[in-house]
Order: C-alpha cells, then structure tokens, then sequence
C-alpha cells in the first residue's frame, strides 16, 4: 500500500467478492435509506435468501429503534470472520475506477483510503477533508457500534473534489478498456449498473495523484474561492456518508494510543467524485415531522414573531412552484398535511439557507416534546405519502445549488445537517467494496 501523505491519500488493497458469487444480491444500498419504509429492507432480504450479501455485514438503520441491537452488532461482526474465514474475497492493490448508471446518466468515481488524521468533522475544521454538514454525535454511537472490533469496512461514503476541468477522474473513462474488470452487474431493486476497473497501470495512479495534488496548491485555492481559502483549505469534502466517517474517525482516535499510528484504521475506504460530474445532482432532503404533540404553526409564529407567514396552496403543484421560484430574501419552505398544502415565509432570516432556519426551529419543538420525531426523506414522493398522515407535518425543501458548496464549506464552516442528498434514494452508494481494519 502507498501513501500520498500531503493529500492524505492512501493506496489500498480492496477485498471484492471472488468469482461465482452472485454480485446482485451481494451489493445492497447504504445503511441510512429507506429508514421508514421496512417493507424496502424486508424486500431485500427476500431477494437475497441465504446468499452470501453485505446484508450481513452492516446496520440498516430501519432497525435502529428495535429490540436486539447489540444481538445484530454481535452476529455483523460473526459474519465478517465468516467470510473471511471461507475466503470468499478476491483481494485487489490499488485504486478501482467505478462507474454507475441510473436513469441513463453514468456517475464516475474513484476508490481510494483516506487519512483520517487530515479529517475532522467539527463544524469549523480547518483540515485538508471536512465534513459538509453539521455531523449528530447520537447518530455516531451506532456506527461506532459496527466498527468497533469489526474485521471489514464497507463504505457508502462518498466525498467530492471541486475539479471543474475534469482533470482527476474524468480521464479515466476513456483509459478504462486497457484497465481490467473487476465487477459489472445489476443492482438490485431497479438500481442502475455498476462496474469497476482496477487501476493497476502505474501511469495512470500517478496522473490521479498529480492532479489532486494541482487542485491543493494554494494558488488554486486563491483563484477558486479567495484569499481565505488559502489559510482555510480544502480537497475533500464528504458529501454522503458523514456520520460513517465520523464514526471512523472517533474509532481511531479512541484506539489509536494502544495500536500505534500506522494501522489499517488510520484510514477510511471512500469513493471520490467530481462535484462538476454532470450525472451528480443534488436534491433536497426533506422533513417529516412524526406525531406532533402541540400547535407547530403556532410555535413558529412565536419563535420568529412577525418575520413568520403562512398561506395555503390549491395543490401540490403550486406549492413546489412556490417553493423552487422564491428568490433569495426570504426562505419559503412548503407544508405537506391531511389538512392540504401550504408555504410557510421567514423573512429577513438569520442563517443562509431555509434548511437552516427550519433546523433551528424543528430542534427546539422536539426538545419540547412537541413531536414524537424527525425523520430525513429523500425522493418528493416519500415526503408527500408520509405528510398527510394523521399527526404528520411534511416540510418540503429547496436544493441548494452544488456550485455553493465548497466555497460555503470554506467561509461559513459545515452546513446544518441533511441539507442535501447526491440523488435520490435508489441512486445512493451500494456496498460493494470492503478492506480489512484489524
């Protein structure tokens, strides 16, 4: 393994399921999705029966508010030296080029480790890999469940570099028929394609490292964002997966006193993408308010006085129009309820994004206990079936345009959590890759 120790790049040698195993129902989606609809998980599980299936290897998060967690902690990590054990893993040295298709649209990406000593999740992070969103210590604790003590990680995380003239991964698309096959199948549950070239010719490795190295002199940085950038830099950004590599992170500082720092979990198994990557699009992510307890609506009048308004819509359609076409001023959030549609209006807001004014407030009424949960959708039909139920409040978002990320990441520090999803629930990462931590 090789390490690039200026860009925290680390070479890894990526274990794939060995030949003969069936890839469609090794490969499922990651652990965050579909977190109120278990019918979504119990139709995996059915797909995959007794085959061998990263199934076994992770936590969705469906399961978290079940009986038995730390019985489903104890059987993951049996399954991992299971399958170590009967040697299903063909193991691979150096970066896999990864190229998915949904839709008819082909994202391309990079595998590679991470250091996590060049990463830190705190809001204002100065480090070379940061986190976009504000990161929920309560949802690292199941994470660090999985991880402590575990032989194998999976990641879903994927982290984006700000490259807009396509010089990191985008030539490897047209290098990729030299390269050899390492997987190339159909995901399942209408999930797209996916495929993976080892990067095993020694030209190509050293072009990738070449230009992330470009893309951190500080003179880029300069001309890309200002001078701030220069004090405040940043290559990577983690786009999905936060809380997986914050639970990484908070496992190796734990154990990194008893085991030295040159260890396999120093580093984190991450997929790279360009935030210039046609294919990538951001979506918003929206809010299910769970079982209200009080008046909401009345609560948000109080908490932002006469800057608040609400007015209601004839339907759905005139509530996003609303919503997508409002200017900059003033945040316009849509409401999904069985009463109908409405917008709610906060004028002269004091954080950047609606995200981040809706944030503030729905905290605060859950510490109340002016609501049983929240829950984070992604996809505008979830928002829309689980808003109208009795005792639900559905709060439909704007997408925050992905050219301001880095450059906010820069100035203002993490956004508020869930403020966006790379794509809709079914285009999210499938475990596929895994890499011996212990």
């Amino acid at each position: 393994m090789r390490n690039y120790d200026t860009i925290g790049i680390q070479i890894p040698q990526i274990y794939l399921p060995k030949e003969g195993i069936d890839l469609t129902k090794w490969a499922v989606i990651a652990c965050d999705q579909f977190t109120l609809q278990p019918e979504y998980w119990a139709q995996v599980k059915s797909n995959i029966g007794d085959a061998p299936s990263t199934l076994n290897l992770i936590l969705p998060e469906v399961y978290l508010d079940k009986p038995g967690l730390e019985e489903r902690v104890a059987r993951i990590h049996a399954k991992m030296r299971e399958y170590l054990d009967k040697m299903i893993f063909t193991p691979y040295e150096g970066m896999i080029y990864v190229e998915r298709t949904i839709d008819g649209k082909t994202r391309k990406g990079i595998m590679v480790c991470l250091d996590l000593e060049h990463y830190d999740y705190t809001k204002n992070s100065k480090c070379l890999i940061r986190a976009t969103e504000d990161t929920i210590l309560e949802r690292i604790l199941p994470r660090m469940r999985v991880r402590e003590g575990a032989l194998l990680e999976l990641p879903h995380i994927l982290v984006l570099i700000d490259d807009p003239q396509y010089k990191v991964i985008e030539p490897l698309s047209h290098a990729k028929y030299e390269l050899p096959i390492c997987y190339d199948f159909d995901l399942m549950l209408v999930s797209g394609h996916l495929t993976g070239y080892l990067i095993n010719v020694p030209g190509l490795e050293a072009a990738v490292i070449s230009a992330l190295n470009e893309l951190a002199r500080p003179e880029v940085l300069a001309e890309k964002y200002g001078d701030e950038a220069v004090r405040n830099g940043i290559l990577f950004a983690v786009g999905d997966g936060n809380h997986s590599m914050a639970a990484a992170k908070a496992n190796w500082e734990k154990i990194k006193p008893q085991v030295g720092r040159d260890h396999p979990a120093r580093y984190a198994l991450v997929e790279i993408e360009n935030l210039h990557d046609q294919s990538l699009v951001f979506e918003p992510i929206h809010r299910i308010l769970l079982n209200t307890q009080k008046d909401i609506f009345a609560a948000m009048q109080e908490a932002f006085g006469s800057n608040y308004s609400y007015s209601g819509c004839a339907d759905r359609q005139e509530m996003i129009a609303r919503v997508v076409n409002a200017g900059n001023q003033s945040h316009v959030i849509g409401v999904i309820q069985n009463k109908g549609y409405g917008v709610i209006r906060i004028d002269k807001p004091s954080v950047n994004l609606p995200v981040g004014s809706l944030q503030i407030f729905l905290d605060s009424i859950l510490k109340e206990g002016g609501a049983e949960k929240i829950d984070y959708v992604h996809g505008d039909e979830v928002v829309f079936k689980l808003g109208v139920q009795p005792g639900n409040i559905g709060f439909f978002l704007p997408v925050m345009p992905k050219s301001d990320l880095f450059k906010t990441v820069i100035l203002d520090g993490a956004l508020p959590r869930k403020t966006f999803s790379m794509g809709e629930a079914r285009g999210k990462r499938f475990y596929m890759e895994s890499r011996k931590i212990l």
